[in-house]
């Protein structure tokens, strides 16, 4: 046992320096001004630090070059609270990269290349408190269930991007929201912005600058109008308009009845063929009776 022992001690001393090291020094291309706090901000990095402290709670990365974040790079790093990756290269988020963080309560991507935000892209960051993904200008799609489980989430920033429309379930997911940035982006007033253009006039006290901050282009001319002179007669038009899912519903509906027609006609001929046939059959035999 004892041999044993004193060969394992040299081993776990080993990893313990390891790990100690690692958690104490500072990557050489950052600043760590306090022992939680790693500051690579303007270093021209073009991927992310390895030598990162694993006690790290506070990360800056922004105005580098990073291209991408690898799926594993918060499994580490459980204490993090503040994640700083504005103004770098990142076109898309591998998946299951945020799901991890469980503790995060600051994102910033904003004024970087993505161009989607898919389902489950932060997981279950149920602290996440205040995200940023202004400034993306091939931002054009932003998944229904993109936002779902961030149910603290206070602040969200989607300004300055390419979107022309929005699902409103996206908002309608987050039930703590207390500030949205919407302004800057091509909406298009077109039947598929009804839907959010009611919410936001419901909820506009969660617009910082309101709904005149807000423009749209008008889908006849392309003239781009505040959202604060329209109103719900704006769109009258779109509510006898069916949606693409409505359109589905009514073809599946139709082949749906057209099959139960066919069969039941099909049915019904053949239960008269049937008759016909008994009732010669029956015939038959009282001519064969009578003879």
């Amino acid at each position: 046992m004892l041999p044993c022992i004193n060969w394992l001690q040299p081993l776990l001393a080993l990893i313990s320096s390891t790990l100690l090291t690692r958690a104490n020094n500072c990557p050489s291309s950052c600043l760590c001004p306090d022992h939680h706090t790693v500051d690579c901000t303007g270093q021209g990095l073009t991927t992310v630090p390895d030598s990162i402290p694993l006690d790290v709670r506070r990360l800056l990365l922004s105005n580098n070059w990073i291209p991408w974040i690898p799926s594993d790079f918060l499994v580490l790093y459980s204490d993090l609270v503040y994640l700083d990756l504005r103004n770098n290269s990142l076109s898309q988020l591998e998946p299951g990269t945020l799901t991890t963080s469980s503790r995060l309560v600051f994102l910033d991507l904003g004024s970087n290349n993505l161009t989607d935000i898919p389902s489950g892209t932060f997981g279950e960051s149920r602290s996440l408190i205040k995200l940023r993904l202004g400034n993306n200008p091939f931002l054009t799609m932003v998944d229904r269930d993109a936002f779902t489980g961030l149910s603290s989430l206070r602040e969200l920033e989607l300004d300055r991007n390419g979107l022309t429309e929005l699902d409103v379930s996206v908002l309608e997911s987050l039930p703590s929201l207390r500030m949205l940035r919407l302004e800057g982006n091509p909406w298009l007033c077109n039947c598929q912005f009804a839907k959010l253009f009611a919410w936001l006039t419901e909820n506009r006290h969660k617009l910082p600058n309101g709904m005149e901050g807000i423009e749209c282009s008008l889908p006849m001319d392309g003239r781009l109008v505040p959202l604060s002179l329209l109103s719900d007669e704006s769109f009258r038009e779109c509510r006898g308009a069916l949606t693409l899912t409505d359109y589905l519903i009514v073809i599946f509906s139709g082949i749906s009845v057209s099959v139960v027609a066919i069969m039941a006609s099909f049915f019904l001929a053949s239960t008269v063929h049937c008759f016909q046939r008994l009732s010669k059959g029956s015939k038959g035999d009282e001519e064969d009776g009578n003879d």
